[in-house]
């Protein structure tokens, strides 16, 4: 169980430095088209989540969640 977890860490560990040297990455900076792409893109995503977590909010409220019950 140690060896495993020992492997996980260095795993993640990699993938951080694979993250670093992809950002750190010298070229033309992001054009402001870029930024507003990527706000654009990350406030649909959180709209989507919040609008899902309500949906499932009032689903289990109304007892939509509940198993059938035949007769």
């Amino acid at each position: 169980m140690r060896a495993l977890l020992i492997i996980l860490l260095l795993a993640m560990l990699a993938a951080g430095y694979f993250a670093y040297s992809a950002m750190a990455v010298e070229g033309e900076p992001i054009p402001t088209e870029g930024y507003v792409a990527l706000a654009l893109g990350a406030g649909f995503s959180v709209i989507v989540g919040v609008g899902l977590m309500v949906l499932l909010f009032f689903s289990s409220r109304r007892g939509y969640d509940e198993p059938p019950h035949f007769k």
